[in-house]
């Protein structure tokens, strides 16, 4: 359920914190497939999934096509701990933006972060992006990305969690010191002591829903072990994909009719002589 204040938080905020969303049993299966698949190296293909940098390797392995990789991130495509509150702020519902259905999962992947790594700040409405715009008209919300950050174990103090500057989705101005903790090639970049950047701390099975309009990031993990989570990131159906992946026939074929629109609303293809 949607309340008022969930509403009135993420507009002033741009980010909400979802509590115990994932079911134990889910996280388990995750966590297992993760372990078969966190040797993958860069560029390497583990049936359809694929290990990937953003950067460089001081910012985790990105596991690309993650919900490729089994039942339990099939469940994650519309979770009902967050799938109606992302239809409500990506909007559109009872407009053409509903044609070809509500959503679209641009990207989606797994990171697994170790000791050291990082990932620096980035985002934020300025310079002005489409597919990052935070809007609201008529107290309706039409975002143009809205993110689920998956916390698939704690995540807390040293863990290297996601840092956020709250509100900067509104704001008019740069950040002063954006650029001297933006996101590098080749060396580690963090939002440690950004002035006004605060760590969102998750408990396993928690979420974080963000509109990529926020300025955000991680801090640099110093505990010894993992942080794993995921990220799917939704926007309107008409919408297309972040990278050159595209969900596999075998994922469409055993997808619910439900997912399968959001991974893949465009699936029936207009041509001569099927158009009738």
């Amino acid at each position: 359920m949607i309340t008022d204040l969930d509403k009135y938080l993420f507009d002033l905020n741009g980010y909400l914190i979802l509590k115990d969303v994932i079911p134990h049993e889910i996280l388990n299966g995750c966590n297992k497939i993760l372990d078969e698949l966190k040797n993958t190296k860069p560029g390497e293909w583990r049936g359809h999934v694929h290990g990937h940098f953003f950067g460089s390797a001081t910012e985790g392995l990105n596991l690309q096509q993650i919900y490729e990789a089994g039942e339990p991130f099939e469940y994650l495509i519309d979770n009902p701990g967050w799938i109606d509150l992302v239809k409500c702020f990506v909007g559109g519902e009872g407009t053409h933006d509903y044609t070809h259905g509500p959503l679209l999962i641009d990207e989606n992947f797994a990171n697994i972060r170790g000791p050291g790594e990082a990932i620096g700040l980035h985002s934020g409405p300025v310079p002005w992006i489409k597919r990052c715009q935070f809007h609201v008209h008529n107290q309706k919300f039409n975002c143009g990305q809205i993110n689920i950050l998956m916390a698939l174990n704690d995540i807390g103090p040293g863990d290297g969690a996601t840092m956020v500057i709250p509100g900067s989705h509104k704001s008019n101005f740069r950040h002063p010191e954006f650029d001297a903790h933006s996101m590098g090639i080749g060396e580690t970049r963090s939002v440690d002591g950004v002035t006004g950047a605060i760590e969102a701390h998750l408990k396993k099975g928690d979420a974080l829903l963000f509109v990529d309009a926020l300025c955000h990031g991680s801090a640099q993990r110093i505990n010894e072990g993992e942080r794993r989570m995921a990220a799917y990131r939704y926007g309107p159906s008409w919408g297309f994909f972040r990278h050159p992946y595209r969900p596999s026939k075998a994922l469409l074929g055993r997808l619910s009719p439900e997912r399968r629109k959001i991974v893949m609303p465009h699936e029936k293809v207009i041509r001569p002589g099927n158009d009738s």
